[in-house]
């Protein structure tokens, strides 16, 4: 059944001897969207999807033959692809007359459209196609000879890798087994199963009731049309615009599949994008799905590519850092500036973000078109969570998170007031959190990937008796961009800590010291300035770092020789460390 509160209005379309249950949403003068379901699924396994395409277009879902509240043909001869795309055709025909429409489909949904895609009839009804982990098994049939025929490493690990995912396939050629297993334990284990191994959440109506003979049903999909395509593939070529969506932890269905694809897709054009999920993608993140889909169709329709269809589009060289946006905090000055330049040299757009707004907007102004300058206070999470929302809404979900802002506080511990412990963990440490909160989540949500970059200090394992508060918070950072790392690989997010040591920038003339009147406070950070700058290590230098190391995804980066050093003494001779630090570095 439909899912309720979804404003769902069913119909029947006859294909045939076939009685196909069709499920409508969202405003029917809208550019029509079909969405079509994979094995062993119905139609409810792409609510989430629907329901956010609704609100702009109008929604039409189908119980494929065999499926769900579909009646179910028999014999192998009703399960063959021909007569599966003659099932979409008639949907299209019936629920938008005159305009043709955008399908979006996953698996075996996808390689059924396939079929309709690739005939002759789909420009006039077609405006695009966007598959999901289900690839045209004719261009597998030639994907897989030429593979063979030209047995190099690459094409043989290609081929024999794909022939490892599809083990499954084998096992529903079993005369009478598969069938019975589904109807007696895989049907009712099946909604727990796709919970602990891909991570779907239960939803309502998905697994369907009906999930062991559908199950059942659909395994003549497999004994219909799998050997016969792959053995003798036919030529099947199209002009419709074609995005392929390739989860990046599919078990079953290999990117390598999509390799040759502009071999079949013509004048509309071919894009890839990579979604860090599961198979049953559509499922489990359905509003990264939904917006991938929307932007394409907007595309198809006129609208400007995304940043994401620009990275994606075939023949398009993803070069540097260009179709990417990255934001930049304590961006006005010093390494914030520095990074920012340097993001925006390889082709990046840049959000310069910083205290100072004034400051921002020169900064930006320097940088030229593609920069933009925000003011925002880190420690402030309110207003984080504000500037995160604007950026979304003015220039998309960003691809690098720079979380730079940082202010620095010397001087004994039992000098350093209670307010100069909040000041600094404020910025330092809740500042970063506030960053990594906001943003973590859009890039989660988004659904392909990116990367965040905090800004620790050499002083997070090389501490000094001087620098308490400040060693404290940035160890803190680097504590916590490991932890990130590990929970936000499952989302194709990389963390890494930087940990410049000395770099000549201008925190010195803003640094705190503790414990000291005004007259010895501004001495201290002159000193400190000089010494800094006889240093020679510019703030440029930190920022290549940083870029690199998104480039390889490093974990941890020790910018400067002396932070270098410190690392490895930190883990081999932590007790040479801990004289250093008794070193009174400030006076």
């Amino acid at each position: 059944m439909a899912s309720a509160g979804l404003g769902v209005r069913r119909r029947v379309v006859r294909q045939g001897d076939v009685d196909l249950a069709v499920f409508e949403q969202g405003d029917s003068s809208s550019p029509t969207v079909v969405l079509v379901h994979g094995y062993p699924d119905t139609h409810a396994m792409w609510d989430g999807v629907a329901e956010a395409l609704a609100e702009n277009y109008h929604v039409v879902r189908y119980d494929t033959r065999g499926a769900g509240e579909s009646t179910a043909p028999k014999g192998l001869r009703a399960y063959r692809l021909p007569e599966l795309g003659e099932d979409l055709f008639a949907v299209a025909d019936v629920v938008s007359p005159a305009e043709p429409v955008h399908v979006v489909a996953h698996d075996w949904g996808s390689i059924q459209a396939w079929e309709a895609i690739t005939d002759s009839r789909s420009a006039a009804r077609f405006a695009s196609f966007t598959t999901i982990s289900g690839p045209c098994l004719d261009h597998v049939g030639h994907w897989m000879r030429r593979r063979m025929t030209a047995p190099t490493p690459r094409n043989l690990r290609q081929a024999l890798g794909q022939l490892a995912h599809s083990w499954y396939v084998y096992l529903f050629h079993i005369p009478v087994l598969p069938p019975l297993l589904w109807r007696t334990v895989l049907g009712p284990r099946w909604g727990a199963l796709l919970r602990a191994v891909e991570g779907v959440p239960r939803l309502p109506g998905h697994p369907a009731p009906t999930i062991g003979a559908d199950a059942a049903n659909g395994v003549n999909l497999y004994r219909a049309n799998m050997f016969p395509r792959l053995t003798n593939p036919r030529v099947r070529a199209t002009d419709v615009p074609v995005q392929v969506v390739l989860p990046a932890r599919d078990r079953y269905v290999t990117a390598g599949l999509a390799d040759d694809l502009e071999r079949w897709v013509g004048a509309g054009g071919l894009w890839r994008r990579t979604v860090h999920a599961g198979h049953w993608a559509p499922a489990s993140h359905p509003r990264a799905i939904a917006t991938m889909v929307e932007e394409f169709v907007e595309h198809t329709g006129g609208a400007p590519m995304t940043r994401g269809l620009q990275r994606g589009r075939s023949g398009s060289p993803d070069v540097g850092f260009a179709n990417r946006l990255v934001v930049v905090t304590g961006a006005a000055r010093g390494i914030g500036r520095a990074t920012a330049e340097a993001f925006a040299a390889r082709g990046a757009e840049v959000v310069i973000a910083d205290i100072d707004g004034d400051a921002a907007k020169a900064a930006a102004a320097d940088i030229g078109a593609g920069a933009y300058a925000y003011q925002v206070d880190v420690a402030d999470e309110a207003a984080v969570r504000e500037f995160a929302e604007d950026v979304a809404a003015e220039h998309g979900v960003p691809d690098v998170v720079v979380n730079n802002a940082g202010v620095a506080v010397a001087g004994p511990f039992l000098g350093t007031s209670e307010a100069d412990w909040q000041r600094v963990i404020d910025i330092n440490l809740l500042g970063v959190v506030h960053g990594c909160r906001e943003f973590g989540a859009q890039m989660a949500e988004r659904g392909e990937g990116g990367h965040i970059v905090n800004l620790s200090s050499a002083a997070a394992y090389a501490v000094s008796r001087s620098l308490p508060a400040y060693s404290a918070t940035k160890a803190a950072v680097l504590a916590l961009s490991e932890a990130l790392r590990a929970e936000f690989a499952a989302h194709g997010i990389g963390v890494t800590a930087v940990c410049p040591g000395i770099v000549a920038t201008d925190i010195t003339g803003s640094t705190r010291f503790a414990g000291v009147d005004e007259v010895e406070q501004q001495r201290l950070r002159r000193k400190a300035t000089r010494a800094y700058a006889r240093r020679g290590y510019g703030p440029e230098r930190v920022a290549a770092e940083i870029v690199r190391a998104v480039e390889r995804d490093t974990a941890v980066v020790p910018v400067t020789p002396e932070a270098k050093v410190g690392r490895v003494l930190a883990r081999l001779s932590p007790g040479l460390m801990r004289k250093f630090a008794r070193i009174d570095i400030v006076r």
